[in-house]
């Protein structure tokens, strides 16, 4: 599979501040057919971590999109799921591959020594940002615009591995952002203010057809 596209990842704190099901949310999101799904699941414990994993991974095949977990590779393995991605305090990638040869695995990096760590332990993306500003972490690192991301992707390009784009992209920003990362990765802007199942289709939708 191609990865290149729309990244939406389903993060359960911002979810629950909008009174919205991590489920019944996919499920709209997957409408579009992402090449990738992402479950952030930083607060909730292993056991319910496992069971929306385990929930999801049909949902994800029937769109014929690859299902990943944040941080925790063990449940992504328990689950059945495609990858794992990890961030700078978590299991590295070398590790990750020694327990699961066949599991992919994503990295997030924030600054150009990162990046070019990331890289030389050839993950199978590598996730740069923030780009803009975003409300989806409670302490953010320093957003890197699109200067910065155009560097990351010259240097991701250079090294053969596709290069998500994170941080407060919304949509009127996705095409120039896309124009420029292999993948384009979507929290906040996924998530209307109230519950509604349409609006999120539909701004999923529109994100696939902006960064295609």
């Amino acid at each position: 599979m191609t990865l290149r596209g729309f990244y939406p990842i389903v993060d359960l704190e911002v979810l629950a501040q909008r009174g919205l099901e991590p489920v019944a949310f996919a499920t709209q999101v997957l409408s579009a057919r992402p090449p990738l799904l992402q479950l952030r699941a930083k607060s909730a414990g292993a056991r319910d971590t496992l069971a929306l994993l385990r929930a999801l991974l049909p949902l994800a095949r029937r769109a014929g999109t690859l299902l990943f977990a944040n941080d925790r590779p063990d449940l992504a393995l328990l689950a059945g799921a495609d990858g794992v991605h990890v961030g700078q305090r978590d299991l590295p990638v070398s590790d990750v591959r020694r327990l699961s040869p066949d599991l992919r695995v994503g990295v997030s990096t924030h600054a150009p020594d990162e990046l070019e760590a990331a890289l030389a332990v050839r993950p199978d993306y590598v996730a740069y940002g923030p780009v803009f500003t975003t409300t989806s972490k409670a302490d953010p690192e320093p957003t890197v615009g699109l200067a910065g991301l155009a560097w990351a992707e010259a240097r991701a390009r250079a090294a053969g591995i596709p290069l998500v784009a994170i941080g407060g992209i919304d949509i009127a920003r996705a095409r120039e952002v896309a124009a420029t990362a292999s993948l384009v990765a979507v929290i906040g802007a996924l998530v209307p203010e109230r519950d509604r199942a349409d609006e999120v289709a539909e701004r999923a939708a529109n994100f696939s057809a902006a960064v295609g």
